[in-house]
């Protein structure tokens, strides 16, 4: 590659603006500690959910600034591992001597983790993004064992969606009925709009459509190899279009007619790696058991989904119980499902116990749904030894106490949007 030519591009990069409104990310706050320590700090997350202006707000507030690169650049299709230490040389005669590398979009370049790790050899600090969790977790393993931090990304959050339309709202301790009437209204259009920065600001439907061709072709065909993108284009919107709903990799042989149940498993770990959709266990303390047992999917943005399937908007509880399950996947919890004699939409362990178990619908008015609910929710409290447990709803509170096997248990009634507002 022509090092001139390479300058040009970090130039041009450069001078591209921030996005505004530039909304601020709670990872932000985290990850400001990090800024003056030795380890290589990883961005990751879908494409287009703010990583980049993540990296670039991160370097407004540091010392050094100047050596960022983004390998999703068309122009560094051409560029290889031999031309890091051009991209070094490159950055001296821009800029000067730095000590801070900022890499955007990384997995692009095969063997990158070798520079990194020379970087990191050199005390040289180094932050990275990258779109996919295998390739990043496998090369980080492999050269930068405990030498680096992974920070998860995701579309916005609720609380987030309120900080891009109305961030006054979010200094309000106290709110009234006007205000909380606000809050609903923007509850409603986060429902329908999902979290992704750039389709907030034109809505177009056609960014959704071009986003998940991106990732599809990018990030899975291209990167690994599929040779027919039917099967994989049929599983995408088989999945999306039946958002949190259980299947089996056997039952999704059959529907794409694949000849093997491993290669739909292999598709659907693609789409995980991706960040575009994230299939979870039924809950067992056999490992053995949650492999065997059906699975249920969940898409990363209930907006992309929309748009990828087939009717999801039709259903509310559905897209409340991903918006539920978005949130706890950005805590960082793990989730799994419970299913015995009744179902629990969400269980959560924390190291050997399971801690908490939430169950979402958008309402408890109807008498067949509140007892059906109740029971799956107070089943899974009692299988797991908990007295407390939680249902999510649209727009309902209440505080309900529940006689289960002669034990006495208790369950919260809380709207989802009250929920998240103060997550």
């Amino acid at each position: 590659m022509d090092k001139q030519y390479l300058m040009q591009i970090i130039l041009d990069q450069k001078a591209v603006p921030l996005p505004h409104p530039l909304i601020g990310r709670w990872q932000y706050d985290q990850m400001l500690p990090l800024i003056n320590n030795q380890q290589v700090i990883v961005i990751s997350g879908i494409r287009r959910c703010g990583k980049s202006t993540l990296l670039h707000t991160l370097r407004t507030k540091a010392k050094e600034g100047d050596y960022y690169i983004n390998f999703d650049d068309d122009r560094l299709v051409p560029f290889a591992l031999t031309d890091f230490d051009m991209l070094l040389e490159a950055f001296i005669e821009l800029f000067g001597i730095q000590n801070t590398f900022y890499f955007d979009e990384i997995q692009n370049i095969p063997g990158w983790e070798r520079f990194v790790r020379r970087l990191h050899n050199a005390q040289k600090k180094v932050f990275v993004t990258g779109s996919n969790a295998r390739l990043l977790s496998a090369e980080l393993g492999t050269h930068l064992t405990g030498r680096h931090m992974t920070v998860n990304l995701f579309p916005y959050s609720f609380y987030e969606y309120i900080q891009f339309r109305d961030p006054s709202t979010l200094a309000i301790k106290h709110l009234n009925s006007t205000e909380i009437a606000l809050i609903k209204k923007y509850f409603s259009e986060f429902k329908r709009l999902g979290g992704f920065p750039e389709y907030l600001l034109s809505e177009q439907k056609q960014y959704l459509h071009q986003l998940y061709e991106n990732i599809l072709y990018k990030d899975i065909i291209v990167r690994n190899k599929i040779t027919s993108e039917k099967p994989i284009k049929e599983l995408v919107y088989y999945l999306a279009s039946n958002n949190c709903k259980e299947f089996t990799y056997n039952s999704l042989r059959k529907l794409i007619g694949l000849a093997s149940a491993n290669t739909v498993s292999d598709y659907c770990h693609y789409l995980e790696n991706s960040f575009l959709c994230f299939p979870i266990n039924r809950f067992s303390y056999s490992l053995k058991e949650q492999i065997h047992h059906a699975k249920k999917i969940y898409f990363i943005d209930q907006a992309l989904a929309e748009a990828v399937g087939f009717k999801f908007s039709e259903d509310q509880g559905r897209i409340l119980e991903n918006i539920v399950f978005l949130e706890l996947k950005r805590q960082g919890k793990e989730i799994y499902f419970h299913k015995l004699t009744k179902e629990c939409d969400f269980i959560i362990r924390e190291g050997y116990n399971v801690s908490v178990a939430i169950q979402v619908c958008v309402s408890l008015k109807n008498k067949d749904t509140r007892q059906r609910e109740i029971n799956g929710l107070l089943e899974a409290m009692d299988t797991y030894h908990l007295d407390h447990g939680l249902i999510i709803t649209e727009d309902e509170k209440e505080q309900i106490e529940e006689t289960y096997r002669s034990k006495p248990f208790k369950i919260e009634v809380i709207p989802c949007w009250q929920w998240l507002y103060h997550m």
